[in-house]
């Protein structure tokens, strides 16, 4: 199984000054301990559970490619973007420059958003669900012709471009995540464009089951070996690293290959250290 640190909170000791130097040994420590993935959330404002929407809250791919430049191994993404923050044209031309200046290493993490506070605030449009959705899907069609040979037009309901043009190209096939688990759409999507799939490991074992069996149906309406999709898991709450091993069990029987951790407290660095020597143990799961 292979293990992710998702960033959370930015309200570190010592305030906005060592955020820079804080998230830089972050991702050095979680690299040199063994993880695979590090990912930071798409907000604007910090999100109710985690503190006031005054907390810190950089700009993620900015600190994407801040962290770019302090790893060499890690996988970077944001989990997961909202298709409302960014054109896809423009998003398709963000996550090529990191996969580019990363040496390969961007993954492209999308999600239908949902904090409205956060929209109205900066005034950016929040249309209704069933509209992000059909803009996720044009998103998808965007980005996959932006990353390949075909720099032509592409015409959709919700975005128009005359020329579908991105040079430099990524050094790899990115792959995208779609998050969420709802089964008309999501789960569609993630059969129909996506190589992985972000589900919430609160939602419990059983009802994951039921979930990953809706996406093997939809993967043979399509034609396609549910295998091929990165099955991950955001792992709802703080571990406890005496038995994360045993608590990731029954996901890893059900064929989960990646789970993403989060610290909510204001010392990363030290969390990261204390699950070090149980980084082996899960990726022999």
């Amino acid at each position: 199984m292979r293990l992710g640190f998702h960033v959370v909170t930015f309200d570190f000791d010592g305030g906005p000054a060592v955020m820079g130097p804080t998230l830089a040994t972050v991702a050095k420590t979680a690299e040199e301990a063994g993880f695979d993935n590090l990912s930071l959330m798409d907000h604007y404002f910090q999100i109710g559970y985690l503190g006031d929407p005054e907390s810190p809250m950089p700009e993620g791919y900015t600190t994407l490619g801040f962290l770019a430049a302090h790893t060499s191994t890690v996988e970077l993404q944001l989990m997961v973007s909202g298709v409302t923050y960014r054109h896809p044209g423009l998003l398709a031309k963000i996550i090529a420059t990191l996969d580019v200046l990363s040496g390969g290493r961007a993954m492209l993490g999308l999600g239908a958003a949902w904090y409205e506070e956060e929209h109205r605030g900066l005034g950016v449009p929040f249309p209704p669900l069933k509209e992000r959705f059909e803009r996720i899907e044009e998103t998808l069609q965007i980005v996959r012709q932006m990353w390949s040979d075909n720099d032509g037009p592409y015409v959709g309901r919700h975005y128009q471009l005359e020329r579908t043009l991105c040079s430099p190209q990524p050094l790899r096939r990115v792959p995208i995540m779609l998050g969420g688990m709802g089964e008309q759409k999501t789960l569609r999507f993630v059969a129909e464009y996506a190589d992985a799939c972000n589900l919430f490991a609160g939602a419990g074992a059983e009802r994951l089951a039921a979930k990953l069996d809706v996406l093997a149906r939809h993967c043979s309406d399509v034609g396609r070996d549910p295998s091929e999709i990165r099955k991950t898991v955001l792992w709802n709450g703080e571990p406890d690293s005496s038995r994360l091993v045993e608590d990731l069990k029954p996901y890893s029987d059900l064929g989960i290959d990646e789970v993403h951790l989060m610290h909510f407290g204001r010392q990363p660095v030290e969390f990261v250290r204390s699950l070090e020597h149980v980084v082996p143990a899960i990726h022999a799961l």
